[in-house]
């Protein structure tokens, strides 16, 4: 198994799977970030379209959103 795969507390460094991430609206095109495991659903800023809904795990996105894994530090 690569180091990638395994469970966040059996890796060799310690990480969290969730990440931020730039999402794209695709009626507007103005760009959101949201969190990969979002509770919440999320709206986009300029048209209120919602770009996220919750599951029991990651947020699921919309249809036709496009995203970015935000760097991490």
């Amino acid at each position: 198994q690569s180091e990638r795969q395994k469970h966040k507390r059996r890796r060799l460094v310690q990480g969290p799977n969730s990440y931020f991430m730039d999402v794209k609206c695709p009626s507007c095109f103005a760009i959101t970030t949201v969190y990969s495991h979002a509770s919440s659903s999320v709206a986009c800023k300029g048209c209120t379209t919602v770009l996220s809904r919750p599951t029991g795990g990651k947020a699921k996105l919309t249809e036709g959103c496009s995203f970015r894994k935000k760097a991490d530090h």
